[in-house]
């Protein structure tokens, strides 16, 4: 595996879920594109469902397994009974993707969804999921350093 891990080639880049997002007519259609995302997850593996990688603050259940790779670098999976959050996993994963520690913690998350302008068309329950989300996987590689 590198240091993306294989989930990498199932999911578009940080430029490319951009651009895909920018060419979506209406929101409507963003919807169904991180239904899209969302599917194109691997499954998680039983071990991977453990409450640890369960993420607190969600209304749906969302798992988001985290671990250094020997070159340093992090790999990610995740998975959630909800579509739409499902295909939020499969954002923040892009976003953290194959990144190190440190690289993780230097990421502009706030400008990074304010270019996708996702905050204002989710429902607060799903806000607050997507902050657990990112909360989580902050605290986890502030641990790994």
């Amino acid at each position: 595996m590198d240091s993306k891990g294989n989930i990498m080639s199932a999911l578009p880049d940080e430029t490319k879920l951009l651009r895909n997002f920018a060419r979506c007519q209406d929101w409507e259609e963003r919807y169904l594109y991180m239904i899209e995302l969302g599917g194109r997850l691997p499954e998680l593996s039983e071990a991977q469902r453990v409450d640890a990688n369960l993420i607190a603050g969600c209304q749906s259940q969302v798992w988001i397994d985290m671990q250094k790779q020997p070159d340093g670098h992090v790999a990610l999976a995740g998975d959630s009974d909800a579509a739409i959050v499902k295909g939020l996993v499969a954002i923040v994963i892009i976003l953290f993707q194959g990144k190190t520690p440190e690289q993780i913690l230097a990421v502009d998350v706030k400008r990074f969804f304010q270019q996708l302008a996702l905050e204002q068309h989710l429902t607060p329950s799903r806000t607050q999921g997507l902050n657990g989300m990112i909360k989580s996987i902050l605290t986890r590689a502030s641990q790994l350093i």
